[in-house]
């Protein structure tokens, strides 16, 4: 869809790598001004910004880390002050502290939640202020799989993922009659470095229990992203969106 982002602004949280930085690119490729938040992988995401600029687009990073309750309003506020508007948040930015529930410690409990749903309601809040008065934006939440169905030794990201489902309905609820849209996708076993810790036989399992027997890819959830964010989803909120590949729940 060339074009069609022109003019528009997107903020991509988590933007350096993985599904955050093939949703950048696309979102470039579409005509936006993109910005990207990373925590610390300065080159990489000096890199993405560098690679939309040569090809023309407009593009910026912003240096965040999630698990500082300070840092998304800074990061939208930066976008805001860069371009005068914010058109979409992307909420990506997430990580895992993986352990069974009776070995994980609170502290990282509090680290998943913190960074993966109560940085993306920060984030929300912070970017509705520009939008509401646009009346006109799109949110849209990277949630999980695990969300949906949990996943053991993942209470803690389950949880969060959870979590994002439960804010996108809510925030679709609110902000729906001022031309704000908020809706989630729900990715499943995606090659990403989150994903690269997992035991190789439960990638497998994942693959052949699915429709489509194999694992995904950024690129196979970022077009989802766009779409959800763009004009043409503008009768679409509160949704979520499982990109799994089939996979049985």
């Amino acid at each position: 869809m060339p074009d069609a982002f022109s003019e528009q602004v997107v903020l991509v949280t988590g933007g350096s790598r993985g599904i955050g930085r093939a949703t950048a690119l696309l979102f470039g490729e579409a005509g936006a001004r993109v910005a990207i938040s990373y925590k610390s992988r300065k080159a990489e995401a000096d890199s993405l910004v560098e690679q939309l600029s040569h090809a023309g687009h407009e593009a910026m990073a912003v240096q965040a880390d999630f698990a500082d309750s300070a840092a998304p309003g800074v990061a939208v506020e930066a976008v805001v002050k860069q371009w005068g508007r914010l058109d979409v948040l992307v909420n990506n930015a997430g990580l895992t502290r993986d352990t069974l529930v009776m070995r994980m410690s609170e502290a990282d409990w509090d680290i998943v939640i913190q960074t993966n749903l109560k940085a993306a309601f920060l984030a929300s809040k912070a970017a509705l202020r520009p939008m509401l008065k646009q009346r006109y934006g799109r949110i849209v939440n990277v949630s999980s799989l695990a969300g949906v169905a949990g996943n053991a030794g993942q209470a803690n990201y389950s949880a969060s993922k959870a979590g994002l489902i439960g804010l996108t309905k809510a925030m679709a609820k609110e902000v729906g009659s001022r031309n704000i849209t908020v809706n989630a996708v729900a990715p499943g076993f995606i090659t990403t470095e989150l994903t690269s810790s997992l035991p190789a036989d439960l990638l497998e399992r994942a693959r052949q229990a699915a429709a489509i027997p194999r694992i995904g890819t950024p690129d196979d959830v970022a077009p989802a992203i766009v779409f959800l964010a763009s004009r043409a989803a503008g009768y679409i909120t509160g949704q979520v969106l499982g990109i799994d590949g089939g996979l049985p729940i």
